[in-house]
């Protein structure tokens, strides 16, 4: 394949990238995609995936605690740890193959190893038989990222885990420390938490969940606390003193610094892109803090290089890199896609219970100088939630008083993930609040909350 030419070489096969190369290949164009590790990336191998089947059962594990309420017997409820991260596991590698598969059918050539830029158009690939060299008229970079390593804080594997090594637990934790409450970072403690380890999580900022609405983090502080966890805001983990079997971390909290044992550490403090090795600085890239700068479509500055993903900076979502990916592979084409808005790209933790998020929180919409109208419904004043006997959560909304434009929506909840697209469409179809209050929901459903915040925020809610 030495000197071979395509019309597009992505970097990475990620959920963005195999996307991109996939749409880039149905717009007829030659497509090449080169991948060091597993197909599908982080998210459907270390991330997002196999998280969701680990906390699926917790989920069922957690209701088979409360059988009693619903007319049903269970006894002893258990769990076996190694069945659990094994059908996690088959789930990425099964959807592993689909990755596989779909490049295959999209006759995109897929190539395993190290990919870097050796000059204008030039990608060289180091593979297990040795260099390759391609030519491609345009290169997408989507080498995603990894966790970020503190200094002390460094995962070893057997005390401390990074989230790999939380995916694939060694042990089952008895007494878990988490540093971060970011979406890793609260849906692990979560699922250890739910699983009966004693769980603490500690968060440097002043709240948890920073990048989410306050009442929503606050409200979900609270049903977390509920159960049983221990939550640390405005704290900061020093140190971690190792020693056999335990780790006693030295947390700074109100300016004085607490020892704390435990057998267990996650630490999930953020992420860096993967920008190392690739060539960058030598093709005149732009990296700003371990992120490739790029504007509205992903471009870099440099002809022919685009970047998508968590390469390319915030919001670090496996749905973002896949939307950057198909609007890279279009315009490549010489289509005239839509800019990436981030604004309208919602956030989803998978804890219990699950937030979800798009667009202003009330207090940022207030810092932007809009006039506000805001709008809540509580789980307990819909049917649907009380029959599923998930009573605990409530919708958000968020208006501008004059346009009536939807500014931001919040929930936290059961299923508020599978909820939270509905708001997504209508910013993206730039709905008013008249428009949303004609639209009928059906009944019974969760998203009559939905219409029922929108409804409140102009002093019309039905039922509650």
């Amino acid at each position: 394949m030495a000197g071979k030419a395509f019309d597009m070489i992505v970097i990475g096969a990620g959920p963005g990238g195999y996307v991109a190369a996939i749409r880039g290949a149905q717009l007829g164009l030659s497509v090449a995609i080169v991948e060091r590790e597993h197909m599908g990336g982080i998210c459907l191998n270390w991330g997002c995936i196999p998280t969701k089947a680990l906390l699926r059962s917790a989920e069922v594990f957690h209701l088979m605690h409360r059988a009693k309420e619903f007319g049903l017997t269970v006894e002893k409820p258990g769990f076996d740890l190694d069945a659990v991260v094994k059908r996690s596991r088959g789930i990425a590698k099964q959807l592993n193959s689909g990755v596989t598969h779909l490049l295959k059918k999209n006759k995109v050539t897929a190539i395993m190893g190290e990919a870097r830029l050796t000059g204008k158009g030039k990608v060289t690939v180091k593979t297990d038989k040795g260099e390759e060299e391609l030519t491609g008229k345009s290169i997408v970079l989507a080498t995603g990222a990894r966790a970020r390593e503190l200094p002390g804080l460094e995962a070893d594997g057997d005390l401390v885990w990074s989230y790999r090594h939380a995916l694939q637990p060694p042990h089952m934790p008895k007494k878990l420390l988490v540093i971060g409450s970011g979406a890793i970072g609260i849906e692990f403690a979560s699922f250890f938490n739910t699983l009966g380890a004693e769980t603490t999580v500690v968060e440097v900022m002043e709240r948890i969940l920073p990048v989410e609405d306050a009442e929503i983090a606050g409200f979900a502080k609270k049903q977390f606390e509920k159960q049983g966890m221990t939550i640390m805001e405005g704290a900061m983990v020093k140190k971690l003193d190792r020693g056999k079997g335990k780790v006693t971390a030295h947390i700074e909290i109100k300016d004085k610094v607490e020892k704390h044992e435990f057998d267990t550490v996650i630490s999930a403090v953020g992420i860096v892109g993967n920008v190392e090795g690739l060539g960058l600085e030598d093709m005149g890239v732009k990296v700003d803090r371990s992120h490739v700068v790029v504007d509205e479509y992903c471009r870099t500055g440099v002809d022919g290089v685009y970047a998508i993903g968590d390469i390319a900076g915030a919001p670090w979502l496996a749905h973002k890199a896949s939307h950057e990916g198909v609007t890279v592979a279009e315009l490549i084409a010489g289509q005239k896609p839509h800019p990436v808005r981030p604004e309208s790209i919602a956030g989803c933790t998978y804890c219990h219970p699950q937030i979800a998020s798009v667009g202003l929180t009330e207090a940022k919409a207030k810092e932007a100088g809009h006039e506000i109208k805001v709008g809540r419904f509580p789980f307990i004043g819909n049917g649907k939630a009380i029959a599923l006997g998930e009573v605990e959560g409530m919708v958000k909304t968020v208006f501008d008083a004059k346009t009536g434009e939807l500014l931001g929506a919040h929930m936290v909840g059961a299923e508020v993930t599978e909820l939270i697209q509905g708001y997504v469409v209508g910013r993206t179809l730039e709905t008013t609040e008249e428009e949303l209050m004609h639209t009928v929901f059906p009944h019974p459903t969760l998203s009559e909350m939905m219409h029922e915040s929108v409804l409140d925020a102009y002093g019309r809610a039905l039922h509650f």
